[in-house]
């Protein structure tokens, strides 16, 4: 009970005798003060009257006289003034959903634990303490940039205005956008401007680790539970404790390890490999994915209950085609950094120039503008810019609207044209973006299946998901 206050009040809206009886037991054997409405009216009503010491709100939303979230829109202000815990059973699971998305701190499924609905209420007090008075500075908008996020177009304010909105909350964010968009960026901001911004970010890749040690990797394991593990090793769901923990290309993890994720998710308790004892876990879960996550449910390759679970709170990063200036703004951008690194000085980029990137419609989005303009960083002496050099390298690629990958066409896989005054005809691609062409490609064509990609290109699994961990890797440690 460290760092609370023996005089939180908590109101439990619970119209079953025993459910609230139990409720209140529980509480009040942990410290607080609790009171009980049976009706949304009398919670109104106990509200208007006890607000100043009510500290948090435990709501059912099957009450007699209205339903739950009726008390959300009574009182809009509600879950930003006082959090409030959704309790539910599992047919009214979407409501606990919509219910989050109005504001509630988090919602549990009955029946849970009483560790879960108090480590519930201690994490939903503590951050209701550590708001910071800096925060609200954060929310500013309005800008060209945006807790590390460039962009002044408009869908990037709207961006913008969501991770503001929904940093706070508890609420399970699931990201989703194309390839190169940013969405690791984005649930970097979303930690940032929380609450939670003084514990760690603890990133993984779900497609980039083999499956055989992902559960270690997620969960963590003990000492002697498998070949190889010489000492006891936590996961990152206990690193990120009262942190965040992001799951990116999450629709790639094996089914049944979906199963102990969402037991995870429901319990807040993990149980490293090879091990018996549980430990109480507090993080906020960010997911992401450039598939369609309710195509990968229908398909059958995510669980639909921890699809539902993850996705209280969609969020879409907007691909560069539709971003307007944005791509001067970065292009100019990272010609200067790629050129403060090679050692060159480059003017701004010209009103033609920019009128040609703009034209172009970035199948690789940002990651694909940034590694043009490395490559012109690269080439080019300065200060100014052959006029052809960006969109020959560009525009040499073709783009398959169904396929969420790069599709370059057969002249671009034996080499990439530049402007003939740099006294070179044609730069040879890499043997790295060859590599990578052919991945893109086999994945596109296997419908952005990775195992299937990988049986096509005659290599496992896992070794293609360590080389795309080592192209992302690179890309951003160049960004």
């Amino acid at each position: 009970m460290s760092g609370l206050h023996i005089a939180d009040t908590v109101l439990i809206v619970e119209d079953d005798p025993s459910a609230a009886n139990a409720f209140m037991l529980q509480v009040e054997h942990a410290g607080y003060r609790a009171i009980h409405a049976e009706t949304i009216a009398d919670a109104i009503d106990l509200l208007q009257e006890k607000r100043q010491d009510v500290a948090a709100v435990i709501l059912d939303l099957g009450l007699p006289d209205r339903d739950g979230l009726d008390l959300f829109g009574h009182d809009p202000a509600l879950g930003e003034q006082i959090p409030v815990i959704v309790v539910t059973a599992d047919g009214s699971i979407n409501r606990a959903i919509q219910a989050m998305r109005l504001g509630a701190f988090d919602f549990l499924v009955k029946p849970f634990a009483t560790a879960r609905l108090l480590n519930t209420i201690k994490s939903a007090l503590l951050s209701r303490r550590n708001q910071r008075p800096q925060f609200a500075k954060k929310k500013q908008t309005d800008g060209p940039s945006y807790m590390g996020i460039v962009g002044a177009s408009e869908p990037m304010q709207q961006l913008y205005r969501q991770i503001a909105k929904v940093a706070p909350s508890r609420a399970g964010v699931f990201i989703v956008g194309e390839s190169g968009t940013g969405k690791e960026l984005c649930a970097q901001a979303l930690h940032n401007a929380s609450t939670r911004a003084q514990h760690p970010m603890v990133a993984i890749n779900c497609g980039a680790i083999p499956e055989n040690l992902l559960e270690s990797q997620l969960f963590g394991h003990v000492k002697g539970s498998f070949t190889g593990a010489i000492t006891d090793q936590a996961g990152a769901a206990q690193l990120a404790h009262r942190g965040t923990l992001f799951l990116d290309e999450i629709c790639e993890l094996e089914l049944h390890l979906q199963v102990k994720l969402l037991r995870f998710i429901q319990t807040g308790t993990i149980q490293r490999v090879g091990s018996a004892k549980t430990h109480d876990v507090d993080v906020r879960i960010v997911c992401a994915t450039n598939r369609d996550p309710v195509v990968e449910v229908k398909a059958g390759r995510m669980r639909e209950d921890l699809y539902y679970r993850l996705a209280v709170i969609p969020i879409e990063t907007p691909p560069l085609r539709i971003r307007g200036n944005d791509i001067r703004l970065l292009a100019d951008k990272f010609l200067q950094r790629f050129g403060n690194e090679e050692g060159r000085q480059f003017d701004a980029l010209t009103d033609a120039q920019c009128a040609e990137l703009m034209a172009y419609t970035w199948p690789g989005n940002v990651r694909e503008l940034q590694n043009v303009m490395r490559r012109a960083a690269v080439f080019e002496d300065g200060p100014c810019l052959g006029r052809s050099l960006i969109p020959s390298s560009a525009t040499s690629l073709s783009w398959d609207n169904n396929a969420a990958t790069v599709m370059p066409s057969s002249a671009h896989l034996s080499s990439v044209s530049y402007a003939e005054n740099n006294g070179v005809d044609r730069i040879p691609l890499t043997l790295d973006e060859i590599e990578r062409t052919a991945v893109n490609q086999a994945i596109a064509f296997a419908n952005g299946s990775l195992p299937i990609a990988a049986r096509n290109l005659g290599i496992s699994p896992s070794t293609l998901y360590r080389k795309r961990e080592r192209w992302v890797a690179s890309d951003v440690a160049s960004a």
